[in-house]
Protein backbone atom coordinates (compact mmCIF):
# COMPACT_ATOMS: atom_id res chain seq x y z
CA UNK A 1 0.00 0.00 0.00
CA UNK A 2 1.17 3.18 -1.17
CA UNK A 3 2.01 5.94 1.17
CA UNK A 4 -0.70 8.59 -0.20
CA UNK A 5 -3.19 5.48 1.30
CA UNK A 6 -1.88 5.59 5.02
CA UNK A 7 -2.47 8.05 7.37
CA UNK A 8 0.88 9.06 9.44
CA UNK A 9 0.64 11.57 12.08
CA UNK A 10 -0.56 12.17 15.39
CA UNK A 11 -2.53 14.87 14.65
CA UNK A 12 -4.70 12.77 12.20
CA UNK A 13 -4.97 9.88 14.13
CA UNK A 14 -6.40 12.35 17.01
CA UNK A 15 -8.60 13.87 14.34
CA UNK A 16 -10.12 10.91 13.57
CA UNK A 17 -10.17 9.37 17.27
CA UNK A 18 -12.01 12.50 18.37
CA UNK A 19 -14.20 13.13 15.89
CA UNK A 20 -14.98 9.86 13.72
CA UNK A 21 -17.50 6.92 14.81
CA UNK A 22 -16.15 3.81 16.12
CA UNK A 23 -17.35 0.37 15.35
CA UNK A 24 -16.13 -3.26 16.75
CA UNK A 25 -16.41 -6.89 16.73
CA UNK A 26 -14.03 -9.55 18.71
CA UNK A 27 -10.65 -8.73 16.89
CA UNK A 28 -10.87 -4.84 15.60
CA UNK A 29 -12.21 -1.67 16.34
CA UNK A 30 -12.51 1.06 13.99
CA UNK A 31 -12.52 4.31 14.13
CA UNK A 32 -14.42 6.41 10.78
CA UNK A 33 -14.02 9.78 9.69
CA UNK A 34 -16.07 11.37 6.44
CA UNK A 35 -13.88 13.26 3.95
CA UNK A 36 -13.40 14.98 0.78
CA UNK A 37 -11.03 13.29 -1.36
CA UNK A 38 -9.79 11.04 -4.25
CA UNK A 39 -9.00 7.84 -2.31
CA UNK A 40 -9.17 6.53 1.21
CA UNK A 41 -6.39 6.45 3.91
CA UNK A 42 -5.78 3.99 6.77
CA UNK A 43 -4.08 4.11 9.75
CA UNK A 44 -3.19 1.02 11.60
CA UNK A 45 -2.63 0.05 15.04
CA UNK A 46 -1.13 -2.67 16.77
CA UNK A 47 -0.59 -2.46 20.71
CA UNK A 48 1.88 -3.84 22.48
CA UNK A 49 -0.28 -7.09 24.58
CA UNK A 50 -0.61 -8.62 20.93
CA UNK A 51 3.14 -9.92 21.03
CA UNK A 52 6.42 -8.83 20.32
CA UNK A 53 7.59 -6.61 17.38
CA UNK A 54 8.26 -9.64 15.59
CA UNK A 55 4.27 -10.53 15.60
CA UNK A 56 2.92 -7.02 15.84
CA UNK A 57 4.28 -6.83 12.16
CA UNK A 58 3.04 -9.80 10.95
CA UNK A 59 -0.30 -9.19 11.96
CA UNK A 60 0.14 -5.53 10.56
CA UNK A 61 1.40 -7.26 6.67
CA UNK A 62 -1.59 -9.57 7.23
CA UNK A 63 -4.17 -6.50 7.35
CA UNK A 64 -1.84 -4.69 5.06
CA UNK A 65 -2.30 -7.46 2.65
CA UNK A 66 -6.36 -7.87 3.04
CA UNK A 67 -7.27 -4.28 3.10
CA UNK A 68 -4.95 -4.95 -0.59
CA UNK A 69 -7.41 -7.30 -1.57
CA UNK A 70 -10.47 -5.29 -0.64
CA UNK A 71 -9.32 -1.90 -1.96
CA UNK A 72 -11.39 -1.79 -5.02
CA UNK A 73 -14.77 -2.13 -2.47
CA UNK A 74 -13.44 0.48 -0.02
CA UNK A 75 -15.36 3.55 0.12
CA UNK A 76 -12.87 6.63 -1.07
CA UNK A 77 -14.16 9.11 0.79
CA UNK A 78 -12.97 8.18 4.25
CA UNK A 79 -10.16 8.41 6.69
CA UNK A 80 -9.85 5.10 9.06
CA UNK A 81 -7.82 3.61 11.69
CA UNK A 82 -7.59 -0.29 12.48
CA UNK A 83 -7.19 -1.36 15.99
CA UNK A 84 -6.28 -4.99 16.28
CA UNK A 85 -6.99 -6.39 19.72
CA UNK A 86 -5.02 -8.70 21.50
CA UNK A 87 -6.94 -11.89 20.39
CA UNK A 88 -5.87 -11.69 16.98
CA UNK A 89 -2.52 -13.25 17.34
CA UNK A 90 -3.51 -16.37 17.20
CA UNK A 91 -5.19 -15.71 13.81
CA UNK A 92 -4.43 -16.82 10.51
CA UNK A 93 -4.42 -14.60 7.45
CA UNK A 94 -8.26 -16.09 6.36
CA UNK A 95 -9.60 -14.97 9.72
CA UNK A 96 -7.94 -11.72 9.66
CA UNK A 97 -9.78 -11.20 6.34
CA UNK A 98 -13.27 -12.70 7.48
CA UNK A 99 -12.84 -10.29 10.67
CA UNK A 100 -11.55 -7.31 9.04
CA UNK A 101 -14.54 -7.47 5.79
CA UNK A 102 -17.02 -8.08 8.89
CA UNK A 103 -15.94 -4.77 10.71
CA UNK A 104 -15.29 -2.61 7.27
CA UNK A 105 -19.49 -3.85 7.05
CA UNK A 106 -20.41 -2.71 9.74
CA UNK A 107 -18.38 0.48 9.54
CA UNK A 108 -20.15 1.03 5.76
CA UNK A 109 -16.65 0.99 4.42
CA UNK A 110 -16.87 -1.69 2.26
CA UNK A 111 -20.35 -2.90 0.33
Amino acid sequence: MRKSYRVKTEQDFQKIFQAGNSFANRKFVVYVLPKEQSHFRVGLSVGKKVGNAVKRNEIKRKIRASLTEMKPRIEPAVDFIVIARPSIATCSSKEIYSNLEHVLKLAKIIH
